[in-house]
């Protein structure tokens, strides 16, 4: 298993002012460890009671959460945030992970989300309440017909006097009723002939009380095979109007493609967690479980297989910290974060099904923890963006097309 965190009680002091804080390895060690022990003594126990229930994440883990800091780990901290980078953003996003994916993915539903009003002290305050997880929303992109082609999105908004009026249908939207927000991407403007069309694509925050949907607006549960935690919503805007204020500020078609380069790292960050999970439950299971009177774990196959397994592991996390390093840099890295979302995410789903493989019968049963590894690192390969589509991108970044047909 990985190795215990520390004990000391400081684990989120503030950095020395003179070193940027994303360049301090102290800060990084010292976040790892408090996301890994809490982890490993709050979040498992939680999942493994009720992840087989499709059960919700409590309040109380995400009130403790937001005390640690893991909802503002991009805030600033003159919000009250921790004023760190992608990198750390994604290394607490694996720790996560490792005991609940979407504990791990929780997180992302805050980190300064649905703030970017224009409204300078209204931004401010959205900000503070971000930071200490009290402004957890949900990101709603996809449509029936619009998900790996976003420009396609055809919930309408449209202007009568102060406010929009939104119709229109979301799919596959995350935490939907849970929230405190819904972040929507609309269409209020058709393009013109010769633009692209993804014009007239804007983004609007729809404020909302957890636990109801505002008038205008209803939701259908989706019936998941995993990712539980949260629930994941139809929704149909029948109506819904929304302030002209709520509309996020550069919060169009090119914001959104900048968000997804880092929830694709972010993904990866996710698949890795999973995919580490899968090797530690065999490290013990191989030692346990006894066959033709000695462990499993003395047979060189199944040795093997492990050892491949933790090499995947390492190089997909090398690779998803150097993509958000590149991120923190400022660099362009669309590219890389496609490569390192396709490689994560389909070594997670290959290495938890030979996690499920070296736990044989028992694999395939839910009295173990590595079936639920597997149903959720299977959706990494899909969600933000399928393995397909990352192909793409990258093959239409390092090859032109002739133009030919």
């Amino acid at each position: 298993m990985s190795a215990a965190p520390t004990d000391d009680d400081d684990l989120l002091r503030p950095p020395l002012p003179d070193v940027p804080p994303q360049y301090r390895t102290d800060v990084r060690v010292e976040l790892q460890a408090a996301a890994r022990r809490f982890a490993m003594e709050r979040v498992l126990p939680v999942a493994n009671e009720l992840d087989p229930q499709k059960g919700e994440i409590p309040r109380s883990l995400l009130t403790e959460m937001g005390e640690l800091g893991f909802f503002g780990i991009t805030v600033g901290p003159e919000y009250g945030g921790l004023g760190l980078g992608a990198y750390e953003y994604c290394m607490v996003a694996e720790e996560l992970a490792r005991a609940w994916m979407s504990v791990g993915s929780i997180i992302a539903r805050a980190q300064g989300a649905g703030t970017g009003v224009d409204d300078a002290q209204r931004r401010a305050e959205l900000l503070a309440r971000s930071a200490r997880g009290e402004w957890i929303g949900a990101i709603a992109l996809s449509e029936p017909d619009a998900g790996s082609d976003l420009a396609a999105v055809a919930t309408r908004a449209e202007r009568d006097g102060d406010d929009f009026v939104v119709t229109g249908q979301k799919r596959w939207i995350g935490n939907a009723k849970a929230a405190d927000f819904i972040q929507v991407l609309v269409r209020t403007a058709d393009p013109e002939p010769g633009e692209k069309r993804s014009a007239g694509l804007a983004t609007l925050l729809v404020e909302k009380k957890p636990g109801e949907f505002p008038d205008g607006l209803t939701g259908s549960p989706i019936d998941k095979i995993g990712y539980h935690g949260f629930v994941t919503w139809d929704l149909e805007f029948d109506g819904l109007r929304v302030p002209v204020a709520n509309e996020i500020t550069a919060g169009g078609f090119a914001e959104t493609q900048k968000w997804l380069t880092i929830a694709r790292v972010h993904t990866a960050a996710r698949a890795v967690g999973l995919a580490r999970a899968a090797v530690e439950d065999c490290i013990v299971y191989l030692q346990q479980r006894r066959q033709f009177e000695r462990p499993i774990g003395d047979f060189q196959a199944v040795r093997f297989t492990l050892a491949r397994m933790a090499a995947r592991v390492e190089q997909a996390r090398a690779f998803y910290q150097h993509v958000a390093h590149l991120i923190d840099l400022g660099e362009p890295c669309g590219r890389e974060a496609a490569m390192v979302k396709l490689l994560a995410t389909e070594m997670a789903a290959e290495v938890t099904g030979d996690g499920i493989q070296l736990h044989g019968g028992n694999g395939y049963t839910t009295e173990h923890q590595v079936e639920r590894h597997w149903r959720d690192a299977r959706l990494t390969t899909i969600f933000e963006g399928t393995s397909e589509i990352q192909a793409k991108m990258i093959a239409d970044r390092l090859l032109p097309r002739s133009g030919i047909g």
